[in-house]
This record gives structure tokens, C-alpha cells and sequence, in this order.
């Protein structure tokens, strides 16, 4: 096993993989930016190392500074975190070449996956279903012509990277030379390359995903399926494990393709297949992310899998310690990301001193920040500082955990997107599991506490228990097991709910 691990990355997930370490016995280096000096990553860690100013472009992405730490830190492994250089061919190359092991897939899986043309072409020669799409490095005429041929509305894409990045949705023919012009700039700003290509886009979609694990020895396996469809500018918001629009079939028939697609690029570590899945219950792969994803914890929930430890330990060379057949999903769960954005004015971003910080507890929840009070919040990096994860037996259980929890999550100093998630939670529509990939691009949730305040937290509680009661009683039609949640339960959570507000 490995003696000390540079964690090349920040914040939140800085913390929760110095945390997996310190759990297997792995003395931890934390590296900064001059803003990130009396970060929680930094304390937390064993050792600390500054690697330059606070743009990322000149410390968190400086590969060299990074190797050169690691090496005079005596560290023999590096976990890239997510973002940054996680998905980055020649970082894990650079490892390899200093003798570091990295904690993650091979560069040339990496290079495979990372442009996203590419990756299609990979996975369609093993049998993997594609969203129809065109060819990279088409002109513009040859693209407008492709665009008649696919039907309106089309998807611009970026051929590399992601995080919706260099995309942009065309309904009309009119639009379409403008929108490839504006999706050139965003690519080759954001990645330094400005190749795009069309998708057909899917109308009523819903981004599903499935989480892979795969080692050195010939496994896969796959941890179920994460609902991501609650997305803003194709930027996730809300994640929940499993979905409301997967049942076992679906989710055996989407796990075999995405082991399929690990497979067909000789995939080892933990991964992530992303799909849209239409109205008709068809899906089509959409791109493979080679990393730890922020969503992680929903499936680590329901599972019971530490992914990161297990990263770690297929890194050393281990195998699998789980068997397709072992993994089971019990209960449901959710995340909200935590952002430093004003719901209220456009999610503009916010930056300033956190002056008084009191993170939820209680049953099912679980916090990852890297916040606390005194800290300064700014504007250099990705506006994410925390995430809530609520575990319920239902995902009714789950909504009304998440909802306390939410209301107990206090952050003074600072704007976040906490009244935006409130105000999902209190929606019908996400109560019912009825949304798509635009559900927010017509409506915008948010909390509006008033007079009324426990009535409508009544009907919250019993919309969502008749909403259970409906689907047991659907079960029992068809010869299934009732289960589900007591009367006794049922009303104890009412009257607990009730006297939180």
C-alpha cells in the first residue's frame, strides 16, 4: 500500500480524499494557491506545499510544479481529485514518467475518452447505442447540411472536454452559423481547442449515468445508476441514486453497455458513463468521464462502497473486492451541490468572509466542504464550496431529509444556491420524479418562507406519502411485496417534520 499521497486538487474533495487516506493509513501532501494558504485541505493535510499564484493556470494546472512537489515530498502515488488535471492524458503520463503512480486510469484510456468524438467511435465498435451525430472538423457549410440531414434541434458540441463547455442547442437553421461560431471561442478558451461537432438533440431527455469500477485484473463492475437531469447551462445542480426512471431491467441492460464501454478502452479505476435517456425508455451513450465524479456520494450511499478507497486500492494493484452479484441499492439517495451564487439575482457569483458557519446532522445526512468560519470564499475557482447528501429509505424519506437539512445549513457572509435547493425540494414536479434535462430552463425554484409555513410543509409531507402509497398499492396489483413505510412512521414523520419549522 502506498506510504504518502499528493492530492492535486482542493477544497471539498481535497479534504474527502485526505480523509479516505488517513482511514487506510496514507500519510497525505496538500498543495496551494497564495488565496488557498489556510484552506481546510491545507490543515488537514500531513504536509502542505505552496505551487504559486491564485490562478489556477499558475498553480493548480502547472503539471511540473506539481511532480516537482511530489517528489521532494517523498509521495509514490497522486489522486488528481475532479476538475483541474483529472481528466488530463499528459498529467497522468507525467506521473507515470516520474515514477508516481496515479490514482486513476492509464493515460491512453484517458485520451480515448477525453475527446468526445473519439470516444463515440470507440464505444460504437462495442455495440454501445449513439445519439446520432456527425464527424469532427466539418465546415460550417458541411455541418449546416448535416444539421438538415440530423433535424432540428441540434446539439454544438465540443469535441473536447466537458462540463457543457462549448455546446450550445439550435432550433432553427438561422441560428445555427452564429451558435458554431460562439461554441468555437467558449472550446478553444476553455481547452485550448476549438473542434466541434452536431448531435441530434433528444427532447424529454434524462441524464443518466452509470458509475463503473474496474481494476487491473480483467473486473468491471457497475454501482447502479445517478439521476443528473436537474441541470442549470448543462451545469448539474441535483444528483439522487437511483432514479425514478430506471427500474431493474433498464438498470441491468445500461449497466452492461457502460461495462462495455469501460472494457472497449481497457478502463481501470473508478469511472462514469453518461447517457441521455429518452421518453420511450431508449438511451444513448453520451461520453465517458475517466475520474471520481462530484456526484460520488449518492452511490456510496445506497451501496455502501467507499469509491475513493477503492480507487486507491486498485491503484496498488488490488482486485475487486465486490462481485457484480454483491452489489445491491437500498434506499435512496440525494445530493444538492452548494454553490457561492445568488439564486435570486441570475446566480451571480459571491465571494466574501463566511462569518458564521452550522453545517446539518442528524439521521442520513452527510456534509463534504471545505468550509468554515473565518474563511474567505473567492471568486478564482469553481463556485461549488459544499454538498448535502440526505439517505432515506424512500426517496420520499430522502426529499424530507434533505429538505431539514437544507433548513438547518446556515452560511453568514456569503450568497448561496441553499434557497434555490429549498425551493426545489418543496416542488411537485421534483416530488413526482417529473422533470427532464430543461425542466430549469422554465421553471427557477425558491424558498419564500411566509405565514403559511407548516401548512405547506403538511402538504409537502402528504403529497409525497400519497405519492408512496399509490406506488405500493401499484405493487401490490401486480403481486408484489406492499413494504414501504408504516402508518406509525408515516405520521411520526409528519409530526417531526412539522416541529422543525
Amino acid at each position: 500500500m502506498f506510504k504518502k499521497v499528493l492530492i492535486a486538487n482542493r477544497g471539498e474533495i481535497a479534504v474527502r480524499i485526505i480523509r479516505a487516506c488517513q482511514e487506510r493509513g496514507i500519510k497525505t501532501v496538500a498543495v496551494f494557491s497564495d488565496v488557498d494558504r489556510t484552506a481546510l485541505h491545507v490543515r488537514y493535510a500531513d504536509e502542505a506545499y505552496p505551487i504559486g499564484p491564485a490562478p489556477a493556470r499558475d498553480s493548480y494546472l502547472r503539471i511540473d510544479k506539481l511532480i516537482d512537489v511530489a517528489r521532494r515530498a517523498g509521495a509514490d502515488a497522486v489522486h488528481p481529485g475532479y476538475g483541474f488535471l483529472a481528466e488530463n492524458a499528459e498529467f497522468a503520463a507525467a506521473c507515470r514518467d516520474a515514477g508516481l503512480i496515479f490514482i486513476g486510469p492509464t493515460p491512453e484510456a484517458i485520451a480515448a475518452m477525453g475527446d468526445k468524438v473519439t470516444a463515440r467511435q470507440t464505444v460504437a465498435r462495442a455495440g454501445v447505442p449513439l445519439v446520432p451525430g456527425t464527424p469532427r472538423d466539418l465546415r460550417d457549410e458541411e455541418l449546416l447540411a448535416a444539421a438538415e440531414q440530423l433535424g432540428y434541434p441540434v446539439l454544438v458540441k465540443a469535441s473536447a472536454g466537458g462540463g457543457g463547455k462549448g455546446m450550445r442547442l439550435v432550433r432553427q437553421p438561422g441560428e445555427l452559423l452564429s451558435s458554431l461560431a460562439a461554441a468555437r471561442r467558449e472550446a478553444l478558451a476553455a481547452f485550448g481547442n476549438d473542434s466541434v461537432y452536431l448531435e441530434k438533440a433528444i427532447e424529454g431527455a434524462r441524464h443518466v449515468e452509470i458509475q463503473v469500477l474496474a481494476d487491473s485484473h480483467g473486473n468491471t463492475i457497475y454501482l447502479g445508476e445517478r439521476e443528473c437531469s436537474i441541470q442549470r447551462r448543462h451545469q448539474k445542480l441535483v444528483e439522487e441514486a437511483p432514479s425514478v426512471a430506471v427500474d431493474a431491467d433498464l438498470r441491468a441492460r445500461m449497466g452492461a453497455v457502460a461495462v462495455a464501454a469501460a472494457e472497449a478502452v481497457n478502463y481501470v479505476s473508478a469511472g462514469t458513463v453518461e447517457f441521455l435517456l429518452d421518453k420511450e425508455g431508449r438511451f444513448y451513450f453520451l461520453e465517458m468521464n475517466t475520474r471520481l465524479q462530484v456526484e460520488h456520494p449518492v452511490t456510496e450511499m445506497v451501496t455502501g462502497i467507499d469509491i475513493v478507497k477503492e480507487m486507491i486500492a486498485i491503484a496498488d494493484g488490488r482486485r475487486l473486492r465486490y462481485k457484480q452479484s454483491d452489489i445491491q441499492i437500498k434506499g435512496w439517495a440525494i445530493e444538492c451541490r452548494i454553490t457561492a451564487e445568488d439564486p435570486e439575482n441570475n446566480f451571480m457569483p459571491s465571494s466574501g468572509k463566511i462569518v458564521a458557519l452550522r453545517e446539518p446532522t442528524g439521521p442520513g445526512i452527510r456534509v463534504e466542504s471545505g468550509l468554515y468560519e473565518g474563511m474567505e470564499v473567492s471568486l478564482f475557482y469553481d463556485p461549488m464550496i459544499a454538498k448535502v447528501i440526505a439517505w432515506g429509505e424512500t426517496r420520499a424519506e430522502a426529499i424530507l431529509r434533505m429538505r431539514r437539512a437544507l433548513s438547518e445549513y446556515r452560511i453568514a457572509g456569503i450568497k448561496t444556491s441553499i434557497p434555490f435547493h429549498i425551493g426545489l425540494m418543496d416542488t411537485p414536479r421534483f416530488q413526482w420524479g417529473q422533470f427532464d434535462t430543461q425542466f430549469l430552463n422554465t421553471y427557477t425554484p425558491l424558498s419564500v418562507p411566509g405565514a403559511e409555513e407548516d401548512e405547506r410543509l403538511a402538504a409537502i409531507v402528504g403529497a409525497l406519502l400519497a405519492h408512496e402509497r399509490g406506488l405500493r398499492a401499484l405493487a401490490i396489483s401486480h403481486g408484489a411485496e406492499a413494504g414501504g413505510v408504516s402508518s406509525w412512521r408515516r405520521a411520526a414523520l409528519l409530526s417531526g417534520v412539522r416541529a422543525l419549522f
